[in-house]
């Protein structure tokens, strides 16, 4: 796994603190950027593509980036929200599998409670999704974030990492192989996704034959090493579509794919739409 924290650039979008009264019931919602939460009162829930998430006061959740989900309440529910984004071209996050929930103390209470008087006027005007995940309104709030003394930004920062690593404490490398050789590819493909990596360069990472690689790579994560560079590929290109306007052209450029034309029909067998298609629909 990738550990250099050099490549966390996290970000303050939006913190504040939400009363809800049985309208907290969004759904479909999958934003560019990790979601936190402290629940202060009452009970509700967060359906996620895998189980159904109870949220219960005193305790810690996080969404994180790309991930779909459902908010399912019935009843009075009070809770701090953090949304923070990654600068960064590599996000750590998306190599680890992380706890959804973890018990907070009253240290964690009284981070968040000084994030919120560090990011004055960043709190959400409207709690529906919609108004908020777009690209304008985000870039908005970047700038509002960057406006801030710089004091307040390293304080925020420092808070906004406390938080993660109550997660990354307990989290556990999403690819993790048990060939070391293996792992070897994987973080070197992990931390060069926007090169054109060649199979010659990976049988000399992992000190194997390229056949003999392939087999033993198969073996591990159930598909070859061109498919699952392929895959983290169209995972990066799908946050490029969604945070930027860069033209799909060279997105596909940037990502080392031989032309847009072979981008676009790689996409649209991985995702069910063409680039152009996805953007719009985000």
């Amino acid at each position: 796994m990738n550990n250099n924290i050099d490549e966390m650039h996290f970000l303050v979008l939006h913190v504040g603190e939400a009363h809800c009264m049985k309208d907290w019931n969004y759904k479909n919602v999958c934003s560019p950027f990790t979601r936190i939460y402290y629940v202060t009162k009452g009970h509700a829930q967060i359906k996620l593509p895998d189980k159904n998430q109870d949220l219960y006061p005193d305790h810690l959740y996080i969404i994180p980036a790309f991930t779909p989900h459902s908010y399912i309440c019935n009843e009075e529910f009070d809770h701090y929200y953090i949304h923070i984004y990654n600068e960064a071209e590599h996000d750590i996050l998306d190599e680890l599998l992380l706890p959804t929930e973890i018990e907070a103390d009253h240290i964690i209470l009284e981070a968040i409670r000084r994030l919120l008087n560090l990011c004055p006027n960043m709190g959400l005007t409207q709690y529906e999704p919609s108004s908020y995940d777009y690209d304008t309104a985000r870039w908005h709030c970047l700038i509002k974030n960057k406006q801030r003394s710089l004091a307040a930004r390293v304080e925020s920062r420092a808070i906004i990492y406390l938080l993660l690593s109550c997660f990354m404490r307990l989290s556990v490398p999403k690819h993790h192989a048990k060939d070391e050789r293996i792992q070897n590819v994987l973080e070197y493909i992990h931390s060069n996704i926007y090169k054109k990596i060649s199979m010659k360069e990976l049988a000399d990472i992992s000190c194997m034959s390229e056949d003999y690689l392939i087999r033993l790579f198969k073996k591990e994560l159930f598909m070859t090493p061109v498919n699952y560079i392929i895959k983290k590929k169209i995972e990066k290109a799908q946050l490029k579509l969604v945070t930027g306007n860069a033209p799909i052209k060279e997105i596909s450029y940037q990502l080392g794919f031989e032309s847009q034309e072979y981008f676009t029909r790689v996409f649209k067998k991985m995702t069910g739409l063409t680039p152009l298609a996805y953007r719009k629909s985000h």
